[in-house]
């Protein structure tokens, strides 16, 4: 399972909202650039950009910063905030961005999201399903729409989206753990590929979101307060991947023995 930096973006500046809400930011650092070489030289494997303004404006803000980090990264970079309009989704992935994260768009202009991910391939392309109550919320979670987290889930995966990310707003910058049984629930009914975000506050939570089946975990105030170690975290989910991947293939070496064994018998009874 992936563990996954993220640096929100606002005013130029590294912040951390708690659940969201502007006016509750902690500023980390004034030098983007020089924190998401040091998330590289940690370890990180994939970087997570959030343009806060644009999420709000509704057009990319940060797109000279966020252009930078680019180009003076190694690792693939995901960006999100206010990508709404085709324009948007070609200028960032022609900046080359890997992977553009579209949220509200979703919502209001499936066709859109339909389009990019016909256009620039369905891998390129990540449906941001940020829930407050089980409802998603749009605008950069200034508004909630009436549409559910699994209604939203279904519908982009019938317009052949692959990859979903999953923040609990409730959880995000408030260190109280992940939603698990959410991400579980996607992982398993959607066929998707899954990102979690919101509430890791230990490497015990990134573990646990393990055996939910998610590809991946996006970390943010948790990394910042030293809370976790990048480092660690990633070896740990590693280790614990490996653990239950061996588990899962001793259970498929025991189930075809059993199968096996059952043949010789169930010929004898019925010859």
């Amino acid at each position: 399972m992936e563990v996954i930096p993220a640096i929100d973006l606002k005013d130029g500046r590294c912040v951390r909202l708690f659940q969201g809400d502007f006016d509750q930011e902690t500023v980390f650092s004034d030098d983007p650039l020089a924190m998401a070489l040091s998330w590289q030289e940690q370890g990180g494997h994939r970087l997570h950009l959030v343009d806060l303004d644009g999420a709000v404006q509704g057009k990319p803000v940060h797109l000279e910063v966020i252009s930078a980090i680019v180009r003076g990264l190694d690792i693939p970079v995901q960006v999100g905030g206010g990508i709404r309009d085709m324009a948007a989704a070609d200028a960032w992935l022609e900046a080359g961005v890997d992977r553009v994260v579209i949220g509200t768009a979703a919502v209001n202009d499936p066709e859109m999201v339909k389009e990019v991910c016909r256009k620039h391939s369905a891998r390129r392309v990540v449906v941001s399903v940020d829930a407050k109550d089980g409802l998603v919320a749009v605008k950069g979670w200034k508004e909630t729409s009436s549409v559910t987290v699994l209604e939203l889930a279904h519908q982009m995966a019938g317009l052949g989206v692959e990859r979903l990310l999953y923040t609990d707003i409730a959880r995000d910058g408030a260190l109280t753990g992940p939603n698990l049984t959410t991400n579980a629930r996607l992982a398993k009914e959607t066929g998707l590929a899954v990102l979690a975000s919101g509430g890791v506050a230990t490497v015990e939570h990134i573990k646990e979101l393990v055996p939910t089946g998610v590809e991946g975990v996006i970390v943010g105030r948790a990394l910042y307060t030293g809370a976790v170690s990048l480092p660690e975290a990633l070896a740990r989910s590693e280790e614990h991947t490996s653990e239950l991947q061996s588990q899962a293939y001793l259970v498929c070496r025991l189930l075809l023995e059993k199968k096996k064994n059952e043949q010789p018998l169930l010929k004898e009874i019925t010859s």
